[in-house]
């Protein structure tokens, strides 16, 4: 019936409760037993004797305690009836009326006692939760008092250690924040949260892994309600600390580090988000979170069998791919800590890895503050050992590769000034045999150039990463690095000498090869402007020959526009052009002003690179590939005449004795010409020029196989003995050439061929000083004749008829032929003459045309003759009056 009271179950025969009366406090009376049952007796204490009037007994010294009377024993039955009761009334407040009886108790807490079952190992009792959480939602101002209550069971059960009854309070726990509203959540976290701490700060790794797991499903909940309150930092360096957990079982170790990562994931998910929350990205959470991910990355790289690298790198990229632009830099710095503090720079291991994850997983717009946090740690480790510098570079290295294109950030030019100045350090470490000042701690050679090799690479690598207007500023950047004797100042350490600006020099232009091979330009003059060309151009005059074969080197490669030198680096006789499968294309209207302006210069340079004693074997292969490449690229009529008259001059420089070359370097020449001149001959001239070619190759593998590549280009080269000596068969003659052009698109330009091609002797500059002087000759007034001022010149006039216009016009190549001679002739005098001769000729012509001027000042100063027929006397000349002083202002 409603409103009765629970029945007590029946005792066993012979057994009464005890009397309870005396132990309750004053004014609390028990509720009534049903009718039959009788409370038991319980065993009496012994008393103690009554103290006299006045005696007190003194009070005994802390921590100390009167030993208590032994209680008689108590038969097995009654007292399991007493632990139920004293179960009973642990669910009871202290005071109340209703608090003593089970009944009277508030609803909530009846709702909760019933979802625990008698036995932990039957689980939750899904019915009674059910009305557990009805009543939840129904009266969610009760939510506080439910989960207080739920967290004061919990905490008792744990102190108990009865686990399944703990694990049972933290599901209903879960099962009331799921189901719960959100604007109602908060009246559970609090309990929720302290609840977690106690599992936590437990002994057990399963009340470790029951607090994470709960944690994460509670991290998942969106919450539309603000909460200022919260605060997240024991979860933080708990679950950072599980990361670590060293427990002597490899699977519970495990399972340890699991959870402690999924426990950070749930913290970065429920914070990173909340502007209200705390600041996950603050330097005292990152230092603890960073490491405890990259601990788990590196013990367990290579991905075992229950090992917490995969979750690990799950938590790692979403960190990552949540940081916004201000907190890259508290992220990235605990990595670059940790790597240093454990020495995980060297090779390409870890380190390598780790930034991998990272480039991958940030935005790719916030990617150039990655390289410049690695750029900033290099110049911080400027005086480590080699193997940590060649490390951080490396990573620069595929961190730009991954990076996106372009985002390197404004400070394009400071990140390869940094680099390079990595290489100028390297080299006087290198050669100062020291990587610290001190001269404390050694370095070797090798290990530096393997860091040489990888900012090299680094380089290549950025470049690529830029755009095409970009890259042409870094190359001319490079080059203003380049030390030149007389026009740059050297570069690195006063120490270093000659030998340092070499080594730098050669380390530079590794570099700007490592950009120009992947830069790719249309338009040759902006890839090739005379402030880059001019500097470039004059490495091939230097004695050192890798800094000549890498200038070629970075030639071709500028040129190469199609990609066609990869398919001509080895020169040979037997090229067939129609099996390369070349890509060519018509020369454009920038690739013809290009030739006109750059062509002099670029032949120069080939015909004196070309005689350098020095030059080996990889330097005629290099000089062929380049032109190779130009004939395909830039070839027009016009070119491909000057390339011929270019290779008739170097057939011709071999057979001079006037040139110190040895039997190797004339031979070198020979097949050089023969290879080019084999090449081009299939690129769009006649046929009966290819016919001509042909022949002197087959006279050459009959006669002398010592003049084709194939012999003298290869490992071991068959030189003559003696002095070199070649027939005319074997040489390609001028004239056939001109014949098999003639009829031709060419024939236009085969009047060039009559004047041989002589290598201009100065740069740029002088170039134009070379057109001026060449209009002096065209120009120059013929002072010899006699000049009389007083004798009257009357003006020398012409009759112009139609025979004269047409003889004119007939004449006119004679006179372009025989004033361009005149032009060659002075040229060769100024190449050729002595530095006297050249100076007194000068002087001569000086001091006539001072006479000359002295002549026309007279005629000018002259006064008018007087009427009466007699001269005036001669006055002084202005030019030669003395003015006082006072008078000059």
């Amino acid at each position: 019936m409603p409103g009765t009271l629970p029945r007590f179950p029946s005792l066993p025969r012979g057994v009464t409760m005890p009397a309870l009366l005396n132990s309750l406090p004053r004014g609390i009376n028990p509720p009534s037993l049903p009718r039959g049952i009788t409370m038991p007796s319980m065993p009496t204490l012994p008393s103690l004797p009554s103290m006299p009037r006045g005696v007190t007994i003194p009070s005994l010294p802390r921590g100390m305690s009167l030993p208590r009377a032994a209680m008689p024993a108590v038969t097995e039955a009654p007292r399991r009836l007493l632990q139920d009761c004293c179960s009973v009334l642990d669910h009871q407040t202290p005071g109340g009326l209703c608090g003593c009886c089970w009944a009277l108790r508030p609803r909530y807490k009846r709702l909760v006692d019933n979802i625990f079952p008698e036995d932990p190992e039957e689980g939750l009792v899904k019915a009674n939760m059910e009305k557990l959480t009805f009543f939840a939602l129904s009266a969610p101002e009760k939510l506080d008092r439910i989960a207080a209550y739920l967290s004061e069971r919990l905490t008792r059960e744990l102190n108990r250690h009865r686990y399944g009854y703990v694990c049972i309070a933290m599901e209903a726990m879960e099962q009331l924040l799921l189901a719960c509203h959100c604007q109602s959540i908060n009246l559970l976290v609090e309990s929720f949260l302290s609840t977690l701490r106690l599992l936590l700060e437990a002994d057990k790794p399963h009340l470790h892994i029951l607090a994470t797991n709960s944690f994460v499903k509670f991290a998942n909940i969106e919450e539309d309600t603000p909460s200022y309150h919260r605060s997240y930092d024991f979860f933080v360096s708990r679950f950072s600390e599980m990361c670590h957990s060293d427990h002597e079982d490899l699977d519970t170790r495990n399972k340890i580090r699991v959870s402690g990562i999924r426990g950070l994931q749930g913290v970065v998910r429920k914070t990173v988000d909340d502007e209200l929350q705390v600041n996950i990205w603050e330097p005292r959470h990152m230092e603890q979170i960073v490491p405890a991910l990259l601990v788990n990355l590196q013990q367990h790289s290579q991905n075992d069998s229950g090992s917490p690298a995969e979750q690990t790198e799950v938590c790692f990229r979403e960190l990552l791919c949540r940081a916004a632009y201000g907190h890259i830099n508290n992220a990235i710095k605990p990595v670059l800590m940790h790597l240093d503090s454990h020495s995980l720079w060297q090779g390409r291991g870890f380190a390598v890895q780790c930034f991998q994850i990272i480039m991958y997983s940030i935005q790719s717009q916030h990617s150039h503050l990655v390289i410049q946090q690695l750029l900033g740690h290099l110049d911080a480790n400027s005086r480590s050992p080699a193997s940590v510098r060649a490390g951080i570079v490396e990573v620069l290295s595929e961190a730009a590769v991954i990076e996106a294109t372009g985002s390197v950030g404004p400070t394009v030019l400071e990140v390869f000034n940094t680099l390079l100045r990595q290489l100028r350090q390297s080299v006087d470490y290198q050669l100062t045999g020291y990587y610290d000042n001190g001269g404390k701690h050694k370095t070797s050679s090798i290990e530096e150039k393997k860091l040489q090799d990888a900012v090299i690479k680094t380089i290549g690598s950025f470049a690529n990463t830029l755009p095409i207007y970009q890259r042409s500023e870094v190359m001319l950047f490079i080059m203003g690095k380049i030390p030149v004797p007389g026009i740059y100042p050297a570069l690195g350490s006063p120490n270093s000498g000659f030998e340092g600006s070499r080594m730098i020099q050669v380390m530079l232009l590794k570099s700007l090869l490592q950009v120009s091979e992947h830069y790719e330009s249309s338009n040759l003059l902006t890839a090739l402007p005379s402030s880059f060309l001019e500097p470039l151009l004059s490495f091939t005059l230097m004695e050192d020959p890798e800094i000549r074969l890498l200038v070629l080197s970075i030639l071709t490669s500028l040129i190469d526009r199609r990609h066609n030198a990869s398919r001509l680096t080895t020169a040979s006789v037997a090229f067939d052009v129609s099996s390369l499968e070349m890509k060519e294309d018509r020369c454009s209207r920038q690739d013809n002003l290009f030739m006109r302006k750059h062509a002099q210069r670029l032949y120069r340079h080939v015909y004196l690179a070309s005689r350098e004693e020095n030059s080996g074997r990889s330097h005629y292969q290099a000089l062929f590939t380049l032109l190779a490449v130009l004939s395909v690229e830039l070839a027009n009529e016009e070119v491909v005449v000057d390339l011929i008259r270019l290779i008739l001059a170097l057939q011709e420089m071999t057979l001079s004795n006037q040139e110190c070359l040895s039997v190797f370097n004339r031979c070198g020449i020979h097949a050089l010409c023969a290879a080019f001149l084999n090449l081009l001959s299939q690129l769009g001239p006649p046929p009966t020029l290819h016919q001509h070619i042909t022949q002197v190759i087959e006279s050459r593998q009959k006669d002398a196989p010592h003049l084709l590549p194939e012999v003298m280009f290869c490992d071991k080269p068959r030189l003559p003995e003696g002095e070199l000596k070649v027939d005319e068969a074997l040489l390609f003659i001028q004239s056939k050439i001109c014949e098999a052009l003639a009829g031709s698109s060419y024939s236009a330009h085969c009047e060039r061929f009559n004047t041989p091609y002589t290598p201009q002797l100065t740069e740029e500059d002088r170039l134009s000083k070379r057109k001026s002087i060449g209009d002096a000759v065209s120009l120059q007034v013929d002072m010899d004749l006699p000049f009389c001022p007083d004798t009257p010149q009357k003006p020398q006039t012409e009759h112009i008829t139609f025979e004269t216009l047409k003889n004119a016009i007939e004449d006119r190549g004679v006179v372009e032929e025989e004033e361009r001679r005149k032009r060659m002739e002075v040229v060769e005098r100024f190449q050729t003459a002595p530095f006297e001769e050249i100076a007194a000729q000068c002087g001569a012509r000086t001091s006539l045309l001072q006479s000359k001027l002295n002549q026309v000042f007279e005629l000018i100063i002259r006064p008018p003759p007087s009427p009466s027929g007699h001269s005036a006397p001669r006055s002084t000349p202005v030019y030669e009056m003395k003015f006082p002083d006072l008078c000059v202002y």
